[in-house]
């Protein structure tokens, strides 16, 4: 089988990758083989404090069962319109902490129906979201990567997401493009507010973020919010254990949410589009 042009770079010395399919290979001959769901493992011992770093099997089961069953569809949707407004005929899109694809598979799916070609990657520390991803879209490249160590080249990418996954200024401005995109997506004030009511007896409302960062211009933000309905424990425990507060909530503020069958809750986004600063 001939070796194609990956999205990704070496890990190791920082040339760009070839693949086949099931291998990827460097011009230092430096290999990665591919999972049987077909993500590349790329993240360097070096690069990790534990030995299965990010969400676990768990977390990434309950993410997807949630978001499959399209309570997030509006964010979704506002993100393929914000990235039809970025995006231009082969370019390339990498989804800096994609998890389980859903995301990243919804937006590639949306261009291609559009007839938009892109060529798109994602990468996630954790190996189980990765293989999720894979699983998910064959026809976008998935990698287990830190954002903070992004396997890939500099200036190779059009639009980078940043959907709810660490941030790392540094790494965006060296594999974004000159005058490429970066689409952020963070909670707004009152994301979850009836949940953290159901969990938490001081809840606390969501800090906004300044919109500006060093090396980027701030060009605009979308904001969508929704109420949305859920009227079973397990949709309820799934979308708990896929938040942050999961990590830092103690046993006994969890358990509140066993008895709980139905939930209304608001959601709410802000997407923030950036366009790197350069020439261009």
């Amino acid at each position: 089988m001939l070796y194609r042009k990956s999205l990704f770079a070496c890990p190791v010395c920082g040339m760009s990758l070839k693949t086949d399919g099931k291998n990827y290979k460097c011009g230092k001959n430096h290999s990665f083989d591919a999972a049987k769901s077909g993500y590349v493992n790329l993240l360097m011992s070096n690069h990790m404090n534990t030995k299965n770093p990010g969400d676990n099997k768990l977390m990434v089961k309950s993410r997807s069962d949630f978001l499959d069953k399209g309570y997030y569809s509006h964010l979704l949707d506002a993100l393929c319109d914000a990235v039809n407004e970025a995006v231009s005929e082969n370019d390339v899109l990498l989804d800096a902490g994609c998890g389980e694809g859903y995301y990243t598979s919804g937006i590639f799916d949306f261009l291609q129906n559009k007839g938009i070609e892109i060529n798109a990657a994602g990468i996630d520390i954790s190996k189980y979201a990765a293989d999720k991803a894979a699983r998910r879209n064959q026809k976008v490249e998935f990698a287990v990567g830190s954002v903070f160590h992004i396997p890939a080249t500099d200036g190779s990418c059009n639009v980078l997401l940043n959907i709810f996954a660490p941030f790392c200024r540094e790494e965006f401005i060296r594999v974004i493009k000159d005058g490429g995109y970066m689409i952020m997506v963070i909670p707004g004030r009152k994301h979850l507010w009836e949940l953290k009511n159901a969990v938490y007896d001081t809840p606390y409302e969501n800090n906004p973020k300044p919109e500006e960062i060093d090396g980027f211009e701030f060009l605009k933000k979308y904001e969508t919010k929704k109420e949305i309905e859920l009227e079973n424990s397990h949709d309820i425990a799934s979308l708990f254990t896929m938040t942050p507060y999961f990590y830092n909530t103690s046993p006994e503020d969890k358990n509140k949410l066993e008895n709980l069958k139905y939930l209304k809750t608001e959601t709410e986004f802000e997407i923030l589009i950036y366009r790197k600063k350069g020439e261009f």
